[in-house]
């Protein structure tokens, strides 16, 4: 039976789905517990989107699923099919529905305007991933807080010094706001709402 160049650009995600979800998995949550390290994904994707790099099509194959809305900042129909062929995920029509979001520096909204959590419960804010041109080589924030030993520099490239205040508020509202993840190429890192970030907003 012949396949159509779109269908397998479809059938392409993780070679091992359970190994590499895995694998992803504890990477993801080694990333939250050092924050601002940047960490590689091998994680066998046999394909992901034109537009999306391979650490965040990773990601979403492994967190997203028929019950978690995404939220894509700049509607790409390939993406979209791609993650609801793999995942089930349905499209988050607003940010506040999304439980996890992908933006880029185009992004113009406000982190705010995303699922922050309740008091109550707190976990069901949203992710969101960024996608970046590098994790180094941008505007560099010292991170401290939780996992990290002293305090860090992180410098991704393509966060303008407006999101960067965004974020630093973020993380003010702790226990509440967003979660997040800064992606380029295969590598990653994880800034979770309770890191605290100083510098020249």
């Amino acid at each position: 039976m012949m396949i159509s160049q779109s269908t397998a650009v479809l059938a392409a995600g993780l070679a091992d789905p359970v190994f590499g979800s895995q694998t992803v998995f504890r990477t993801i949550l080694d990333a939250f517990s050092a924050p601002g390290q940047v960490f590689e994904l091998d994680d066998g994707l046999a394909g992901n989107p034109t537009h999306l790099p391979t650490a965040a099509a990773a990601l979403l194959l492994t967190l997203a699923d028929y019950e978690t809305p995404v939220y894509l900042s700049g509607e790409d129909n390939e993406t979209r099919r791609w993650l609801a062929f793999h995942t089930g995920a349905p499209k988050a029509v607003t940010q506040a529905a999304a439980r996890f979001a992908v933006i880029d520096a185009s992004f113009d909204a406000s982190l705010a305007a995303f699922n922050l959590g309740d008091d109550r419960y707190p976990d069901t804010s949203s992710t969101v991933i960024f996608l970046c041109d590098a994790l180094d080589g941008g505007l560099p924030f010292t991170l401290t807080g939780p996992g990290i030993p002293s305090s860090t520099v992180f410098a991704p490239l393509g966060v303008s010094a407006s999101l960067w205040r965004e974020i630093a508020d973020n993380n003010a509202m702790f226990p509440l706001g967003v979660d997040l993840i800064f992606v380029a190429g295969a590598k990653l890192a994880g800034l979770p709402r309770s890191t605290l970030v100083h510098g020249a907003f």
